[in-house]
């Protein structure tokens, strides 16, 4: 975990989390990063460098594995505090983009794999695919791109999985987010908010730390969606 000083100080893990399933006592299993977690069964998140992190995770099932961790989500807040550097530039490494220091602007792989398909995809069959997160040059250990990564040291903010955080979309955050250049997004009250992109987006949705996602509901999951947990200061 790494401490941030903010309004509300907090830490926020360095790297995108993988799962390990909550069991009896013994050596803990590690959970398929291209796998749908199991219905039934306790998730711890963890963040460890060199993974593949997890995809293809709800926001309800990122939640409880940050439980199970003794953390939480993230708030938009804290996200954007520890990806932007300084609490102000717009990416992890400064205020100007530089082409290929994180994770993105790749191929949209769905119309690769499914060419026949016309862009009319299925949810579990194709956007949950489990195919989609094993092709290679795409989805990216954590901390592969070294130059992603904030003055907190904090890695991949920007790209590789789309990030839950633990907001809701309100009506004045999706009105601010139609008011902005943007791509727009079917978005409506209540839905979950994701943060940063992923490998395949560059900025449709707001340029590197702003990239906001409203358009989805917290049970929502695909290849694309991952999660990095948060937790108040220890005090000493």
């Amino acid at each position: 975990m790494v401490e941030v000083a903010a309004k509300l100080p907090f830490c926020v893990d360095r790297w995108e989390a993988s799962l390990e399933r909550v069991g009896p006592a013994g050596t803990p299993v590690r959970h398929p990063f291209n796998q749908r977690p199991d219905e039934g069964v306790r998730y711890r998140a963890l963040s460890a460098p060199g993974v593949f992190p997890q995809a293809y995770v709800s926001r309800l099932e990122a939640s409880a594995a940050c439980e199970e961790a003794g953390k939480r989500l993230c708030s938009m807040s804290e996200w954007q505090r520890a990806c932007r550097r300084g609490g102000s530039d717009t990416y992890p490494y400064g205020a100007l983009p530089q082409p290929e220091a994180c994770n993105q602007g790749k191929p949209h792989l769905l119309p690769i794999m499914f060419p026949e398909r016309g862009y009319r995809y299925r949810y579990d069959e194709h956007f949950n695919d489990p195919a989609l997160s094993l092709q290679q040059g795409y989805l990216a250990k954590t901390g592969a791109y070294e130059r992603c990564t904030s003055e907190l040291d904090v890695h991949d903010m920007v790209g590789n999985l789309h990030e839950w955080v633990s907001d809701d979309a309100s009506s004045a955050l999706i009105a601010q987010l139609e008011a902005s250049r943007r791509q727009w997004q079917p978005a409506a009250p209540g839905n979950g908010v994701f943060m940063g992109g992923f490998y395949s987006t560059r900025a449709e949705h707001g340029p590197g730390c702003t990239f906001t996602t409203v358009a989805h509901e917290p049970a929502y999951h695909d290849y694309s969606t991952g999660f990095r947990c948060c937790a108040p200061v220890t005090p000493r």
